[in-house]
């Protein structure tokens, strides 16, 4: 009798024993299979109260933005000396000259505005002209005393721009109606409605990177290049004071 139950404690055993063989053996499938993402959830919830805290999450988004003004430092000492050595104008935000609009042309062929500040006080021919929202357009005349400016809206107003969004160079032409036409020499250039147009790095003429409109309308019936009427942000107007960039050549 003792001997029966010895070899029915000894089978029940073994089969014990092959289940959890088999079970071991099922796991380590499904591991493999699954890639470990069983092991790596279970390090999850076992790790999560080790993550790092709050203070180590400040210190490392300060580190960050101090990493981005370093670059954008970096940036800007680039940008004065590749314009430096192209000879292309620079400006500075200290030497600019605040004006007072004293009359406007606004309407018709002429489209230009006169200023209340001229030779005497520093202004040169050719010297940009901003106002609340961006450029508005450049020093075409001086007297002693006062200053008239070419508005980007006047049929002698061309220069070279910018398109942020897909950076490439087009051309902003005044048409004498509020709205210059932007022209890209190639049928093939993105440009979208909405897309930011600014002066142009590359400009011979103008300082880099000065708001100037967002693309308003495109114009595809051309074979040989594809043109845009763009919304100044700036509005010649509505604006009383405007400022003058010294430009450093």
């Amino acid at each position: 009798m003792l001997d029966i139950r010895r070899i029915s404690s000894s089978r029940w055993w073994h089969k014990k024993k092959s289940w959890i063989f088999f079970g071991i053996f099922l796991f380590l499938v499904f591991v493999r299979i699954s890639k470990g993402s069983l092991y790596k959830d279970f390090f999850y919830f076992i790790s999560r109260p080790f993550w790092p805290g709050q203070f180590q999450k400040e210190v490392i988004l300060k580190s960050i933005d101090q990493e981005s003004l370093i670059k954008l430092n970096l940036l800007k000492k680039d940008n004065i000396r590749l314009r430096e050595i192209l000879s292309l104008q620079q400006s500075s935000n200290k030497d600019n000259i605040s004006a007072v609009v004293i009359s406007r042309k606004t309407g018709g062929w002429w489209r230009q505005i006169i200023l209340n500040k001229g030779s005497k006080d520093g202004v040169e021919i050719g010297s940009t002209v901003t106002g609340p929202g961006g450029l508005l357009g450049r020093v075409n005349n001086t007297s002693l005393f006062t200053s008239s400016v070419t508005l980007l809206t006047s049929p002698e107003s061309k220069l070279g721009v910018w398109v942020d969004r897909s950076q490439i160079n087009g051309l902003l032409v005044g048409l004498g109606d509020d709205q210059p036409s932007l022209i890209l020499y190639s049928k093939d250039a993105d440009i979208k409605v909405g897309d930011f147009v600014s002066s142009s790095p590359a400009s011979s003429l103008l300082p880099p990177n000065i708001p100037i409109g967002i693309i308003q309308s495109i114009d595809e019936t051309l074979q040989s290049k594809k043109t845009a009427k763009v919304l100044l942000l700036a509005q010649p107007q509505l604006i009383d004071w405007v400022q003058i960039l010294q430009v450093n050549f």
